[in-house]
Parts: C-alpha cells; structure tokens; sequence
C-alpha cells in the first residue's frame, strides 16, 4: 500500500527562524497567508456541492453537525456559536462537537483525538439522525476522532461532509461531500493552526454563511433576524429598520424592544402603512 504523506507535516520553505528579524517573520507568514484564498478559490465547485446538500437537509428540517479535535474541533464550534447571533437560528441547528469536550476549548486533552470510538458517540448524545450532515474537519485528514465519527455516520445513514489539508486523505474515504484544499508546508513546520486553520476558517464562513442566505435568514444584504443582545446590535437593528421604512429611529427602538426582530418590525410597519 503507498504510504500516505501528508503535506500539513512537511518541512518549512523557510529555516533557521529563530535567526529572522520581527518584520522577517512577520512578512513571511503574511506570504504564505497570501497563499490561501487562491487555493481556496480552486475548490469552490467543491463547496458549492456541501453547500447545496446542507441547505436542502436543514430545510427539510435536519442539522448540521461539525466535528474535530484541537484546532480544527475549535473553528467547527466557534462557526456553529456564530449562527444563532447572526441569523437568529435555534441553537440546535448547527451544532459543533471536538474531541474531548466543551473543556478542550481552553485546554487541549490528551489522546481525547485518538479515540476512533468516541466521535460517533458524541454525535449519538447530540440525537444525530438520518435526516442530518455531519461534516468532519482535520487539517491532516487522519485524525481517529473524526475519521471514527464519520464512519459511524456512513453505517447509519448519516450523510458525511469534511474538510481536510491534505490531498486524498484518509478522512475523505469517509465523506460524501469531501473539501480536500492543498496548501503545501506551514510556515512553521507542521503547525496546521497556521495556513490550515485560515484555510478551513475561510471554509466554514462559506458554507454557513451562504447555507443561511439560501435559507432565507438574510434581506439584501442585512441580518435581519440577527439577536440584539447587546447596544451594538441594538443600533444596528435600528438604522436597518429606519432604512428598509419611513419611521424614526425613536420608533423603531420602541419597535424592536416589543417585537426583538428586526424582521418583524419591518413587517409589522409596512402591513400597517398599506
């Protein structure tokens, strides 16, 4: 069988870092981030196709999962922690699991990404089913955590998506929608939070961001159903209000304090001025 090589763990193009000036170090990891997006770019055919079959299994009333350990873990629950504030939608909508739990955000667990049985377990208690897609994300494409959940995923139904660093990765065997993305060595040698992470980062923003829109939780180019949780919001809702009608910004606060959706405020005014 080849052996399986994979470029997230090849040796810098840069050496002898530690010898770099500040402004060398800083301008040559700003040269390999260049880098990403037109790599990213190459595979938006890709995208499209996960994008599509998440839209069509959310409005059929199904979930999106994301699943990962270290790095990668993280970008899947900070992507899945955004949608409710931005778009207004249930927190279990879009649901984001890692390897070792809610506490590896913050401290990584040892060998919690080694487990191959574990990842389908944590989907089983999130009540994963048939009608939902679980997209798993490693920069290698070899983590046992991610590459076991999407396993289990496939022997019940469960359609697979992911999102991997490495080309023809292992990961992929298992995904039916698989983003592989090559983006040759981090700049510090097999540092995948480095290119890597920007990678799949750009990635996520993508798919959620484009899912939500298809879905309908975006008007022209505003989150109009977005959470006012905070005084920032708050006047973020009300010029929305005041620029989509002809009321004052006086009355959209009043608005937007009984009704807590800028949508519905702006449905509620024009019903009442037709």
């Amino acid at each position: 069988m080849k052996e399986f090589i994979k470029t997230t763990e090849a040796e810098s193009l840069y050496s002898n870092l530690e010898e770099m000036s500040t402004q060398e170090l800083l301008i040559n990891i700003n040269n390999e981030d260049k880098k990403v997006a037109f790599e990213v770019e190459k595979i938006i055919p890709e995208i499209e196709k996960l994008v599509d079959i998440i839209t069509k299994k959310l409005s059929e009333g199904g979930k999106l999962f994301y699943i990962g350990a270290g790095t990668s873990g993280r970008l899947g629950i900070v992507d899945a922690s955004e949608c409710p504030p931005t778009f207004g939608v249930d927190h279990n909508l879009v649901i984001g699991l890692m390897a070792g739990g809610d506490k590896a955000m913050r401290k990584a667990v040892e060998f919690a990404e080694d487990d191959t049985e574990l990842g389908w377990k944590d989907l089983k208690t999130k009540n994963v089913t048939s009608k939902d897609i679980v997209i798993g994300i490693a920069a290698s494409g070899t983590t046992p955590y991610v590459i076991g959940a999407l396993k289990g995923c496939l022997e019940h139904k469960v359609t697979t998506g992911s999102i991997s660093c490495n080309l023809n990765s292992p990961l992929s065997n298992y995904s039916n929608y698989p983003i592989e993305v090559s983006l040759g060595p981090e700049f510090l040698s097999g540092s995948s939070r480095m290119k890597s992470g920007t990678a799949q980062k750009l990635i996520l923003n993508m798919i959620s961001t484009s899912v939500m829109i298809k879905l309908g939780y975006v008007k022209n180019n505003r989150m109009v159903d977005m959470q006012l949780s905070n005084n920032k919001l708050i006047e973020r809702a009300i010029k929305m209000v005041v620029e989509n009608t002809n009321c004052t910004k006086e009355k959209a606060r009043t608005l937007l304090t009984k009704y807590g959706s800028v949508r519905e405020v702006i449905n509620v005014i024009n019903k009442n001025e037709n």
